[in-house]
């Protein structure tokens, strides 16, 4: 897997690469509520906005302490320099919070092209789908404004499929990990995904392709331990999955934006292309933001359990998260009642990893106690 990590890790590098390449624009963006799919057929790169887990100070005069350290670390990245190379950003809507951040954003690192995607709120809502097919148009007619080309019914077809195979691979390969000795980690599971943030998906593609009959052949992995699925607010944190995996467990599963709910779901060409892109995005596992008035989320959330056979679950709450602490009464007394075990853990991107060790090590030895009487 060392390809996907290499891409995460030189994410920037490899953006600027592109751009000397191609000649294209680099497009970023906040929350993956974005239909990249329209910023790709304009012969662009869509790239996700990630944070580096390093000091935000500095923020403080651009947005509130009160806001969580996901949103402040990725302004933070700009304020230090380190996306110079974007032509643009787009944002969709999602929480207050990184909607400060885009703002702040738009206001001391403006780009060349900057827009704000009106997601509805309410995805339940029957005027949802006609309402977002109207902001899609409104955003391609924006772009095509913006570099000067129409954006053809053909590119936009093959940007689908693209993202689509690209949605598939990725699904196939966390199939892979109902296994009773998965051949992928959780955290190298996470650098497949965060990759495919980061890059062209047609080369992410040819990666994942690859990978996939490599992980298809007989594991030769050890008993992988506790299993676990992971949830809550956005994770990019690598080294933190890893450290939840060294103390004998494996993360089979997660249910967060930077993971499974990124692709979870497909898009497919069937008439309107818009209409298409529309539905496929109202209708993918829902952020909390967005998950009213019915818990979809929650139905989500215990078919994975079941179908990945999980043990205990892993809930990360980015502090001052607002949206995902609202689900944290309805999600407790669900496990309660489903006799999950559960491990709560606020969680800042500034602090280091091993703060959390205590915790998780005392969690898992209270599910394997707890397996020593079934």
């Amino acid at each position: 897997m060392e390809e996907f990590r290499e891409l995460v890790e030189n994410h920037h590098d490899y953006a600027q690469d592109w751009k000397a390449k191609t000649g294209g624009k680099v497009v970023g963006y906040f929350c993956t509520y974005v239909p990249e799919e329209i910023i790709y057929a304009a012969g662009m790169l869509p790239v996700r906005i990630i944070g580096s887990h390093d000091s935000n100070v500095g923020t403080e005069r651009h947005i509130a302490n009160m806001y969580c350290s996901f949103c402040r670390d990725c302004l933070s990245q700009g304020l230090k320099g380190r996306y110079p190379y974007l032509d643009g950003m787009v944002k969709a809507r999602s929480c207050q919070q990184m909607r400060q951040a885009f703002a702040s954003w738009q206001k001391h690192m403006p780009t060349e092209y900057s827009y704000y995607i009106s997601v509805p709120a309410l995805i339940q809502s029957p005027h949802a789908k006609p309402f977002l097919v109207a902001e899609l148009s409104y955003f391609k007619k924006s772009l095509e404004e913006w570099t000067g080309k129409p954006i053809s019914d053909e590119a936009l077809k093959q940007a689908i499929e693209t993202y689509d195979l690209n949605r598939r691979l990725l699904r196939q390969i966390y199939e892979l990990r109902k296994d009773d000795e998965p051949p992928i980690s959780g955290a190298d599971a996470l650098e497949m995904t965060l990759s495919s943030q980061l890059v062209d998906k047609a080369e992410h593609n040819r990666l994942l392709s690859e990978a996939l009959p490599k992980l298809q052949q007989p594991s030769q992995r050890p008993t992988a331990g506790v299993r676990l699925m992971h949830i809550g607010s956005e994770t990019d944190d690598i080294d933190y999955v890893k450290l939840i995996e060294s103390l004998g467990s494996i993360v089979v599963i997660d249910e967060t934006c930077t993971g499974s709910r990124y692709f979870w779901n497909e898009g497919g060409t069937d008439g309107d292309l818009l209409e298409a892109i529309a539905k496929r995005y109202l209708e993918r596992p829902p952020c909390p933001a967005k998950d009213q008035p019915e818990s979809r989320r929650f139905t989500h959330i215990m078919e994975l359990i079941r179908d990945f056979r999980i043990e205990g679950v892993i809930m990360t709450l980015q502090r001052f998260c607002h949206n995902h602490e609202t689900d944290i009464p309805g999600l407790q007394a669900l496990f309660e009642k489903e006799g999950i075990p559960l491990l709560q853990l606020e969680y800042s991107f500034i602090a280091p990893a091993n703060w959390y060790q205590n915790r998780i090590e005392a969690f898992l030895e209270m599910i394997r106690a707890e397996a020593l009487w079934v």
